[in-house]
């Protein structure tokens, strides 16, 4: 499969590579501009438990899938980025690495700004960089040029509602007049300096994570949702953005559609909004949503 033949080099391209709304958790994602070729967050992951259950055998299936594409769009990129460093963003230490060998990185911060938890992870996934040869810069906060494309990363933003959980960088992709935001892990725009970063950049496609309403009542709060919607409007009509991407934590929630009824009603007439799949126009297989009928539909058939 080669990625560029989705280019049609009049505007900016976007190809969602592996998403919730596609099988497995992750938000890796292409950009092809006309200077550059730049994949986002080359990983993906599954979620250990759901419904008590572990992860069913379609689910690996996509999991080996969505790897290898994200492999092969890597061998093509000319930059890869890393928002931050949890395993659905990059690779696990036990993973051959060998297509990140000589690839340009732009990574968040391994030292500043970030938990524990992913600052042990960030050291080993360099140590394991440095065996392929990658070219690591840090970018927290900067702005690169590229040809005629601007890439700006914000400063790190809260990872959803809770600190604890450590930082990402929002990015921003810019040539021919158009701007592509991804958010990385916002759990659906919580935190005023996650929408302050995509407002300020005046995108038209905004590629978003959550709202994360599958914990709610758990982990996410009926005011963090409160607080998502109405940061979503506000970017909505304070910026040309055309399209939105919603995705990642919201499509772990089969039942978000209904959840978010009103939203969807409200501004339909103003932006589309997708998930990953129906933006590439493709069957909606958030499989780690329905785990439990899929392991209930796998026993059945086994005693069949």
């Amino acid at each position: 499969m080669r990625f560029d033949t989705y280019i049609t080099w009049d505007r900016v391209e976007v190809t969602p590579i592996a998403f919730d709304s596609l099988g497995t958790r992750s938000m890796s994602t292409l950009i092809m501009a006309k200077s550059i070729k730049i994949l986002i967050d080359p990983s993906a992951a599954l979620g250990p438990r759901r419904y008590g259950l572990p992860p069913h055998p379609l689910e690996y299936e996509k999991l080996r899938e969505h790897k290898e594409k994200i492999s092969e769009a890597a061998r093509e990129s000319d930059i890869i980025i890393i928002t931050h460093y949890h395993y659905d963003h990059i690779p696990r230490p036990s993973e051959d690495i060998s297509w990140l060998a000589g690839k340009k990185l732009l990574i968040k911060d391994p030292h500043h700004n970030i938990n524990y938890s992913q600052r042990m992870r960030a050291r080993i996934f360099l140590e394991n960089l440095k065996k392929v040869n990658a070219d690591v810069e840090v970018v927290d906060g900067r702005e690169l040029v590229f040809g005629k494309c601007r890439v700006k990363f914000s400063e790190p933003v809260q990872h959803g509602n809770d600190s604890r959980l450590g930082y990402v960088l929002q990015v921003s992709v810019y040539e021919a007049g158009e701007t592509i935001i991804h958010t990385s892990d916002v759990e659906g725009i919580v935190v005023e300096e996650q929408a302050r970063f995509i407002i300020s950049n005046m995108p038209e496609v905004v590629i978003c994570d959550g709202p994360m309403t599958y914990m709610l009542g758990d982990k996410y709060s009926d005011e963090d949702l409160k607080k998502s919607l109405k940061n979503l409007k506000r970017i909505i009509k304070k910026t040309s953005i055309e399209t939105l991407i919603l995705d990642h934590h919201l499509t772990r929630d089969r039942q978000w559609r209904t959840k978010l009824k009103n939203f969807l009603e409200e501004l339909r007439d103003l932006v589309e909004i997708h998930t990953a799949a129906s933006y590439i126009g493709i069957p909606e297989q958030p499989l780690e949503s329905i785990r439990d009928i899929l392991w209930k539909t796998h026993k059945i058939e086994e005693k069949e």
